[in-house]
């Protein structure tokens, strides 16, 4: 294959990747799709030990999650769609050209015809694009054909990226049908005017589409963004605000969860706690030590750096105990919330077993005891897990605009007034 031609693919998507465990080398990378796709060393290697949860997580089954990965490769690239993709996107969803997000679907099943007596295999996702939820659902559909189809992986591979390369490309602010192997995903890209109300799309025909064909199944997607806020967030839902403020101060916070897909969702909803911002500063939905900023972040600094990682290996506990800010959370999600409590300790250790928020920060905002009674009655009356989510956003929304409000009044009391500016007005040296 060559690069010529693979114009549409790119547009979403970087690569595919196939991760595989090799006796001699450890996680080794199996293949690339489309073939011509480099990536550097260090990507490689980055991707390669992020396609496996680390190995004290016991992950066994399929495992679902995300990664940031830092781009080393970055060459000018002149992408005329991405520059109008950002031009359209609101602030939060635009692509960087400093990382990649990593969509990775792991399996672990017990094999005896195996030497380690274990399949364990990874399909990896490698795109520019945030769509947390949609890519997550496309490399599922995708790892499962992949796992399935035996000895015919390759080809369940080459029949992939020949369809995604005939995509549209991915337009803010429109209803978009995607073909996967016989399967229609619907989803909506938010834009600029991001508080828009969505019109259902399970309206859409098919027949609407002139490169449709009938899918197997069709799955109905709402937006191509994670969605599961409130279900991350539920177990600490009474310290919503403390962690909204965190989060806008840029203060360094660590997760330390049990599995990979636990400590990504908890990480990727504290960044969209502060929507419409974007969060500026580095995030990795789940780090390991294996990553080629392990020492960059670990170092033994009086000031820790102004970053959110999500960990799995108690090792951080020890290594990173001085961090101002720890989210220690349990992969059962159904607890009450109020069993996590505040925990003001000088010494950190006991984060190895017992879930909490721990912190020395004293809150400037005070928490909105009303919005949290109506959570926590949801909760017990069942309340759809969408309209909780749907609450508590609008209300992480409205709190962010609120302190907005007042900094876009003191910048534009700054500018000067419309009527005296003019490209024909003289403007005199010295004044």
């Amino acid at each position: 294959m060559t690069k010529c031609g693979w114009e549409n693919f790119d547009n979403w998507i970087h690569c595919i990747c196939v991760v595989t465990f090799d006796l001699e080398l450890g996680q080794a990378l199996e293949a690339i799709y489309p073939s011509h796709v480099k990536l550097s060393e260090t990507e490689r290697s980055n991707v390669c030990y992020l396609a496996f949860p680390d190995s004290n997580s016991g992950c066994m089954g399929d495992t679902r999650y995300h990664v940031r990965i830092r781009r080393n490769c970055l060459e000018s690239q002149d992408n005329t769609f991405r520059k109008e993709y950002n031009r359209k996107s609101p602030a939060f969803l635009q692509c960087s050209e400093d990382y990649y997000w990593g969509y990775i679907y792991f399996r672990q099943v017990k094999n005896q015809d195996l030497p380690r007596g274990y399949f364990q295999k990874s399909v990896v996702i490698v795109s520019m694009l945030p769509f947390v939820n949609l890519f997550g659902e496309l490399c599922a559909l995708l790892a499962q054909e992949f796992f399935e189809s035996g000895n015919t992986g390759n080809t369940i591979m080459e029949v992939a990226i020949r369809e995604i390369d005939q995509w549209l490309p991915p337009t803010p602010g429109e209803l978009i049908n995607l073909h996967l192997l016989g399967v229609l995903f619907q989803t909506y890209i938010p834009n600029e005017n991001y508080k828009a109300n969505v019109a259902s799309i399970t309206g859409i025909d098919n027949a609407s589409d002139p490169s449709s064909v009938q899918p197997v199944r069709k799955l109905i997607m709402v937006s191509a963004l994670e969605d599961d806020m409130f279900q991350s967030l539920l177990n600490i839902i009474s310290h919503v605000h403390l962690l909204w403020e965190l989060v806008l101060l840029n203060e360094p916070i660590l997760v330390m969860a049990g599995s990979p897909k636990t400590c990504a969702n908890m990480v990727q909803a504290l960044v969209a706690m502060i929507v419409p911002f974007k969060y500026c500063s580095d995030y990795r939905p789940y780090f390991t030590i294996h990553d080629s900023e392990f020492k960059e972040y670990t170092s033994d600094v009086a000031v820790p750096p102004a970053v959110i990682l999500g960990v799995t290996n108690p090792f951080f506990a020890k290594t990173l105990q001085r961090w101002p800010h720890i989210i220690r959370v349990c992969d059962v999600t159904n607890n009450d919330s109020k069993k996590y409590k505040i925990k003001k300790v000088d010494s950190l250790k006991i984060l190895d077993s017992k879930p909490g928020v721990y912190t020395q920060y004293k809150t400037f905002l005070q928490k909105d005891k009303t919005l949290l009674k109506k959570l926590i009655r949801g909760v017990q009356t069942k309340r759809p897990r969408e309209v909780q989510a749907a609450l508590l956003k609008r209300h992480l929304l409205e709190l962010t605009e609120s302190f907005m409000i007042p900094l876009e009044r003191y910048i534009a009391s700054l500018m000067p007034l419309q009527k005296n500016i003019s490209p024909f007005k003289l403007i005199k040296v010295g004044q």
